[in-house]
């Protein structure tokens, strides 16, 4: 087999290595456009987890590779001279330079052909190679050459950054951030090797702007980031190499192959520095290359097609963490109105991979000072079991229930089902319920099934289940008032056939769903003073059957949320066009709504904070909505999204809602409820310590488990005084066996932490 290898980075020298090691006879080759003492950037990061595999793989370059690193087990934190140190990480840093050529003596004792000053932008030189690589780096020519078969996409993000190194030499990862007159400046720092360390400064495009930064001029961005950060450096120089700003170009690619032709490293994919992933991206699918070549050693494209199965899975799960801590970067000056410590568990907790629980077994002092600010120095309460109070209504705990429909009633009468729903998670401790969504009138139904508060009749079913709440239970209950707009008049989730009448369905313009729901009608002046006396007359119904809060439906696509969104709205009345017209119809139902609740009793809004479809609402939309229901009355802000359009493309994970809840929160200042993706009590209170939210909202993990709450105050070991005397024995075997399941969990995290590598 002949291979040639376009590109001397880290990834392409790996493959090479372990590829010659298993196939002596194979020829490879490998084409470097720079000399072999050539290096741009400085240092590198692996964690312990990445030298553990290299360990595997191929003993003699880890040997190398360990001998030449800067070791570090802390990561501080410093804003303005204020520092805090989290122990217990396992890094360690090592010269991008000194990396390539440990790699490159690797090669040259396995027999691999190095041609450096060689660059190549014509293929028809590798004719006869079997497998061409192309690790040519961000701004591969051979990508380039083929972008429209590789699919690539580029997207440049917002940030300003600049790579710069120092003689200062420092004990721990560190992020300096320094508040200036333009705004937040962040150092994301570390030591490679003995006097130098790596500097990459980072800063919004606003404030890049206002300091007259420009791109290639080092010595003007050495003197100004010098001034800036003199505390910091300590009296230390910063040098440059190449050091121009640039904005992170995030790229991906459709297919990773095409023909005999294979991407690797940044030329397939790229990871935002902050979560240090970069050079271990392209060295674990080095590993993977090389693996589904040893799998097929006769055939190149079944070898490929593993490759691509087997590792992009990953590459794409590594992307879409560092996105999500390229965006806390981008939103630092959001961040920055925190408290030091919460400020400094958001910084740390940002990727969402790293939790409470995490740090609190890393270096308990650091969670305890987070816990300590989080209580205002009273008494250490987990978060999640924090009161928190709305106008009048006070909540024992910031765990609520989320509106789950189950599409259970009859003619919009509640029964046994829904008695029996809500009262069971209500005796299980949460600190709020939310009902499913609850329909004005007979056509403001989703389905048959769904429940109703427009007659005596479903207002004396509701009360029945609040009564039975408010007399055995802490918990509070709010109903979700809502109309289903064009998405009405549908069946049920779990069933086959449609149904056989429809009602009219009513929508902002008309346009339906999609193609099984037919075309709503745009609503008439008329039809609006109709519907909005419908949500009056569900409100007084509502406070009448006992109900504690009231939260107005403005999400998913609903009617309310048909007139917010640009994609359901393209009305051109008073009604549609800019945001504010948009949202004239939605805040008259709300002040209407507002105005007969009683003063005391507060009021929720759930609106979606992206369609997650091309031209939808926007941030800026979102922003003025939010804020426009806050001036209006609005107490909390339920935050969700999509479900806007049939053809959204959502970006979900773990808590994947939460940034979302944070924009909101922190720039309109008003509190908030996330859900989404949300399964234990560990994320629970990560998310409300790092100030994403203010009550979190369960869905499906209530579904099978209403004493979800009960477990986790027995997992905490929190003496809850809301538990019913008829349950109260049951504390005696539920406690231990959570104190017993969490050591055991806490023992096997610390068992499975990777092995430090330090010498």
């Amino acid at each position: 087999m002949k291979i040639a290898i376009i590109g001397g980075g880290p990834g392409g020298l790996y493959f090479a290595i372990l590829t010659k090691k298993a196939m002596p006879h194979c020829q490879i080759d490998i084409y470097e456009r720079n000399k072999s003492d050539d290096s741009f950037g400085f240092g590198v990061v692996f964690s312990d987890e990445t030298l553990g595999e290299f360990l595997k793989r191929d003993m003699q370059s880890y040997e190398l590779i360990r001998s030449k690193f800067a070791y570090w087990d802390d990561i501080i934190i410093a804003r303005d001279g204020e520092t805090v140190n989290i122990a217990g990480n396992g890094f360690c840093g090592c010269s991008r330079k000194t990396l390539l050529q440990l790699l490159q003596q690797r090669c040259t004792e396995e027999g691999v052909n190095l041609h450096f000053e060689h660059n190549v932008d014509d293929l028809s030189q590798f004719e006869d190679s079997d497998i061409i690589i192309a690790s040519d780096g961000i701004g591969s020519q051979i990508r380039t050459q083929f972008a429209s078969e590789f699919g690539t996409k580029i997207e440049l993000k917002k940030n300003r950054f600049v790579w710069l190194g120092s003689t200062k030499p420092l004990d721990a990862f560190t992020y300096f951030f320094r508040n200036t007159e333009h705004g937040l400046i962040v150092a994301h720092c570390y030591q490679y090797e003995a006097g130098m360390s790596t500097w990459i400064f980072e800063c919004s495009d606003e404030t890049w702007q206002k300091f007259n930064f420009e791109v290639t001029n080092e010595a003007d961005t050495i003197a100004k980031i010098s001034e800036i950060f003199k505390e910091e450096l300590d009296g230390h120089r910063l040098i440059s190499n190449k050091s121009h700003w640039r904005q992170f170009p995030h790229v991906t690619n459709q297919n990773w192959f095409h023909k005999n032709i294979v991407l690797l490293g940044d030329a397939k994919a790229t990871a935002h520095y902050s979560i240090g992933s970069g050079t271990k991206l392209a060295m674990d699918s080095a590993i993977g290359l090389f693996d589904a070549v040893m799998a097929n050693p006769t055939d190149v494209q079944a070898a490929f097609q593993q490759y691509d199965r087997s590792r992009r899975n990953t590459v794409e799960m590594i992307q879409y963490a560092a996105l999500v801590s390229l965006d806390w970067f981008e939103n630092m000056n959001r961040h920055n109105q925190h408290p030091f410590y919460q400020f400094a568990f958001g910084c740390m907790t940002r990727a969402k991979k790293v939790t409470y629980e995490n740090l609190r077994l890393r270096d308990k002092s650091f969670t305890d000072k987070v816990l300590e600010e989080f209580n205002q120095n009273l008494q250490p309460i987990p978060a999640a079991f924090s009161e928190f109070k709305l106008r009048d209504l006070e909540l024992q705990n910031r765990i609520a229930m989320s509106s789950m429909g189950q599409y259970s009633a009859q003619n919009g009468l509640l029964n046994d089902w829904h008695f029996q729903h809500y009262t069971s998670r209500a005796i299980g401790g949460l600190g709020l319920i939310l009902t499913e969504m609850t329909a004005v009138s007979e056509t403001g139904r989703i389905t048959l099934g769904c429940a109703g508060i427009y007659n005596e009749n479903q207002l004396i079913e509701w009360k029945k289940i609040n009564d039975f709440i408010h007399k055995n239970t802490q918990t509070k209950i709010g109903i979700q008032l809502g109309h289903s707009g064009r998405k009405g008049a549908t069946k049920k989730p779990w069933e086959e056939n449609d149904l056989d009448e429809k009602w009219e369905l009513l929508s902002a313009s008309a346009i339906p769903f999609n193609e099984k729901f037919a075309t709503p009608k745009e609503m008439t002046l008329a039809d609006m003073d109709e519907i909005t006396s419908q949500f009056v007359q569900a409100t007084i119904n509502s406070n009448e059957a006992g109900f504690d809060l009231i939260e107005l439906q403005a999400h998913h696509g609903f009617l309310l949320a048909s007139f917010l969104s640009p994609l359901t709205n393209i009305r051109t009345d008073e009604f549609g066009g800019n945001i504010e017209n948009r949202l004239r119809f939605p805040l008259r139902v709300f002040t209407e709504v507002r105005n007969v609740f009683p003063k005391e009793k507060p009021m929720s809004v759930r609106i979606s904070a992206t369609d997650w479809a091309e031209n939808g609402i926007s941030e800026e939309d979102v922003l003025t909505i939010a804020g426009a229901f806050k001036n209006a009355g609005a107490d909390i802000i339920n935050v969700s999204t999509g479900n806007t359009v049939s053809n959204q493309k959502p970006q979900t994970g773990r808590m994947y809602q939460t940034p979302f809840s944070d924009l909101v929160r922190i720039t309109v200042h008003v509190p908030t409820i996330t859900a989404g993706y949300i399964q234990d009590i560990d994320q629970i209170n990560t998310i409300i310590l790092n100030g994403r939210a203010d009550i979190v909202a369960l869905g499906r993990p209530l579904l099978l488990d209403p004493y979800f709450v009960r477990n986790a105050q027995a997992y905490e070991n929190f003496e809850a005084n809301d538990i019913p005397n008829q349950y109260k024995m049951g504390i005696s075997h539920l406690y231990p066996l959570k104190t017993s399941e969490r050591k055991q969990t806490d023992g096997m995290k610390k068992a499975l932490k990777p092995k430090s590598n330090k010498k």
